[in-house]
């Protein structure tokens, strides 16, 4: 009995055919995926630092170092714009909010008793990341808070 080997390599093109696209998808899903993941965590960075800074920059800072007490656009102009590695800074957007003011303390009386009650800094920041695929465009947002200090 005489056995003949037949060729293969036509069913080897064709099993890549087949597979090669489900595979190059998979893989630009992750590295977009990825890239979005990035770009939150950035946001993130940006608004815990933003936060940070304007709590210690407040009045007392102002007092103690006879500069001015820190201001939403110091906020940004000191922290966010400068650490804003690889984002267009005309799809950022942001807010600084002090719940009272920005010294580190207001004082409440309850009852006949004055207390000392911390102010606290909101700072939020919002980023248009339009996917390095241009499947759309999607809002991330961030937001940090602390509390004052110097």
């Amino acid at each position: 009995m005489r056995f003949t080997r037949r060729s293969r390599r036509a069913a080897t093109a064709v099993e890549f055919a087949m597979i090669a696209p489900a595979v190059i998808i998979i893989l630009l899903a992750l590295f977009i995926g990825g890239m979005g993941i990035f770009r939150y965590q950035e946001l993130a960075h940006l608004t815990r630092e933003a936060s940070r800074w304007a709590a210690v920059h407040g009045t007392d800072y102002a007092k103690a170092t006879n500069q001015p007490a820190a201001t939403a656009e110091d906020i940004y102009n000191q922290i966010i714009a400068p650490n804003a590695a690889a984002m267009n800074l005309g799809r950022l957007s942001y807010s600084v909010v002090w719940n009272t003011s920005n010294s580190p303390h207001r004082t409440e009386v309850v009852g006949e008793v004055a207390r000392k009650i911390n102010n606290i800094v909101t700072v939020t920041v919002s980023y248009q990341w339009i996917p390095e695929a241009y499947l759309g465009g999607v809002t991330l947002g961030s937001a940090s808070s602390s509390a004052m200090a110097f």
